[in-house]
């Protein structure tokens, strides 16, 4: 379906009905910095404000986020993205650097009830966390429960408070409806930026979804993708589509690749 079709326009108008007609009451994010415009990508390197050079495997060890960190540092990326368990070191690392402490809540299946990803989040910014990537409930969205998908995600913010929220719509298990009803909902919510997969779903970023999420939500709020990115070209062609941010674990590849 092209992205400037009527059909596609009353397709997002028709689900922007349905959720005014539940009565959510709709937010504005607090957070505007995701609005800012990127500088022209011209070589690898351009790309490094944008990454979040992230590391989210069940495995990792403290050598490995020493690592994460000293690449952050070294590359001037726009932050690492790391489990809770590793925020405080992470930021005691990252100290004067200005890059950005990013972590995940309800990750990477976003099943956890409300309130324990309210709690969450509560958690990781007592210990430090500048950014939250937060997993949408899934479940609740593909059986048409838009109430209860948007109260997931404005519990979240509002723990947050000033804090950024990412709100994780794991596209590759969506259909289109699907896509634009969870960004349409991030949005409402007050989150800061909807983002393409959580990279464990056995499906990451594609351009296609970018778009889609572009489509929706245009420059209001920010759109983060993520997972198998992994090349220089992958990384222009997504911010080229509409991703403000990016999500990547080859993020050292990517920004040395010419080199």
């Amino acid at each position: 379906m092209s992205f400037t079709s009527s059909v596609y326009f009353h397709l997002i108008q028709k689900i922007t009905e349905e959720i005014e007609s539940l009565g959510l009451k709709s937010y504005e994010s607090a957070i505007q910095k995701h609005a800012e415009k990127p500088k022209p990508v011209r070589k690898p390197i351009d790309l490094a404000p944008l990454i979040e050079h992230t590391l989210l495997k069940p495995e990792i060890t403290h050598r490995d986020i020493n690592k994460l960190c000293d690449e952050a540092r070294q590359f001037h990326f726009r932050g690492v993205c790391v489990n809770p368990v590793f925020v405080k070191e992470a930021l005691q690392q990252l100290a004067g650097t200005g890059c950005s402490v990013v972590t995940v809540v309800g990750f990477p299946l976003g099943a956890n009830l409300r309130d324990t990803k309210s709690e969450e989040a509560k958690h990781v910014i007592e210990l430090g966390a500048g950014e939250i990537d937060m997993v949408i409930a899934l479940g609740a969205l593909k059986e048409g429960n838009y109430k209860t998908v948007y109260n997931d995600i404005r519990a979240v913010v509002e723990s947050a408070e000033s804090i950024p929220v990412k709100v994780i719509i794991e596209a590759g298990l969506l259909n289109e409806r699907e896509k634009i009803a969870a960004c349409l909902l991030a949005e409402w919510a007050g989150a800061s930026f909807v983002k393409t997969s959580t990279g464990f779903a056995g499906c990451g970023a594609t351009i296609e979804d970018v778009k889609l999420m572009k489509a929706v939500v245009g420059s209001r709020i920010g759109i983060k993708a993520a997972g198998g990115i992994r090349d220089f070209q992958t990384a222009c062609a997504m911010v080229e589509s509409g991703a403000t941010r990016l999500g990547c674990s080859a993020s050292v590849a990517i920004v040395t690749e010419h080199i």
